[in-house]
């Protein structure tokens, strides 16, 4: 077995936007999912894209992948956020997860990044456990504020 990591091409997307639909599955949310292949062909590769993409290619085949974003702080300049890490179950516990991180966490020293941020559901423990590897810092301090599609028209 020979894994790969890359960054996503188009034709990578729909493989990109089922790990999503699965991630969605596994946290018991699969109706959130309303964001849809062409949404992320436009977003991801248009001429502005949003969020950049890995992909884990083993033998082949798309079985994880990293969407992530360039953010910036007031207090600290330029930063990434990791908005989902995803392996395809089969593939989990296989240290693709690990590649896709380390992917992400060269990027982020390639691009003179200052902090990498994610969130973690308190529920999954596996990931928490993945991250604690890194010695990852888990902050009570903030809580996650958000307005919906709705809410902003």
């Amino acid at each position: 077995m020979n894994t790969i990591v890359r960054f996503a091409k188009e034709e990578d997307i729909p493989f990109v936007h089922a790990l999503i639909k699965e991630l969605a599955e596994y946290e018991k949310a699969p109706q959130e999912v309303t964001n849809t292949v062409d949404d992320m062909l436009r977003d991801g590769f248009g001429p502005n894209p949003v969020f950049r993409c890995l992909v884990a290619e083993t033998d082949d085949k798309v079985t994880g992948m990293a969407i992530y974003f360039i953010k910036y702080s007031t207090w600290k300049g330029k930063g990434i956020y990791l908005d989902d890490i995803v392996v395809t179950e089969s593939m989990r516990r296989l240290g693709i997860g690990k590649l896709l991180f380390d992917a992400v966490v060269k990027d982020a020293k390639l691009i003179g990044a200052k902090q990498l941020h994610w969130q973690v559901l308190d529920w999954n423990t596996p990931a928490i456990e993945f991250y604690k590897k890194y010695n990852a810092v888990f902050d009570g301090e903030w809580i996650n504020c958000k307005l919906t599609e709705q809410q902003l028209a």
